[in-house]
């Protein structure tokens, strides 16, 4: 109704304006009236709209109300063990979902003191669950040997992941390197690239963990390169891009398959490959 009073609007002022016989004051009027006519229809489209879009979603969510009870005629003639079983399934999901943001507050804690004691050599990011050790400071150019201070920090943060509340975490470690080729010939001998150099010194890093303690069987190791830098890239290559990241996240594991302390039977690591120029960036 409101759309046809448009239209009847519309074209009594387009003949009105044609015959040229209303006055200035009436044709101002007819034309407030017009626009104020329109923006009521577009008002009452969106509402249409809007009411299409809630009956779709509210026939969606009749239809998942009907699978749902389909399911439970179903699980009315289930066995207690298998009500159970699928009860502690969901409590296991659950806990595992709320726990994928959030380490426990004293784990957070701990590490926060750690990284701030640290001197620059390691960053925590709470929210990621996530250890960042700069390269520059944890190794020495074009080598997998941790230096001193490197190991005395890796000591503290094994301590924590062989506490109580961080018992069921596993731990993800990430080598990146940054643009710069490998050119000497004693650091090609061990570290053939980027990608094996970022690989061995997560593998150092992860050996170091376990001989201070961590359970062997808690972790993954992964060596990116050059190829995922956390900024870009100059000539000499960027300092923010040589780290190495530790991920710590729940198991996924067994509580008793993951806490026995595994064997350690990953490869050494390799040879340490001494600087010697003044660069310190030349690998």
């Amino acid at each position: 109704m409101r759309a046809n009073t448009i239209l009847l609007t519309t074209a009594t002022l387009a003949f009105a304006t044609l015959s040229g016989c209303i006055p200035q004051t009436q044709y101002d009027d007819l034309m407030t009236n017009n626009r104020s006519l329109k923006q009521q229809v577009a008002q009452l489209q969106g509402e249409l709209d809007t009411s299409s879009a809630n009956e779709e979603m509210l026939r969606k969510q009749l239809a998942e109300a009907a699978a749902d009870l389909l399911k439970a005629k179903t699980l009315a003639g289930a066995s207690d063990s298998d009500i159970q079983a699928l009860t502690d399934r969901y409590n296991m999901l659950l806990s595992q979902v709320n726990a994928l943001d959030v380490l426990p507050t004293d784990v957070s804690a701990a590490l926060e003191d750690i990284a701030a004691a640290s001197g620059g050599l390691l960053t925590f990011d709470k929210a990621k669950g996530m250890l960042r050790f700069s390269s520059d400071v944890t190794f020495d150019s074009g080598s997998s040997q941790l230096t001193d201070k490197a190991k005395a920090v890796l000591a503290q943060v094994a301590a924590v992941l062989n506490s109580a509340s961080a018992g069921n975490l596993e731990v993800q470690v990430v080598g990146h390197t940054d643009t710069v080729a490998i050119r000497r010939a004693a650091t090609v001998a061990q570290h053939p690239t980027n990608m094996h150099l970022s690989a061995h010194r997560a593998i150092s890093v992860r050996e170091t963990l376990v001989s201070d303690g961590v359970g062997a069987s808690r972790f993954m190791v992964a060596g990116y390169g050059e190829f995922r830098p956390a900024v870009d890239n100059g000539p000499k290559g960027a300092q923010e891009n040589r780290r190495v990241e530790l991920y710590l996240k729940p198991s996924t594991e067994s509580s008793t398959t993951f806490a026995a302390k595994s064997t350690d039977t990953a490869a050494s690591t390799p040879t340490p490959v001494a600087s010697t120029t003044d660069d310190d960036n030349v690998k």
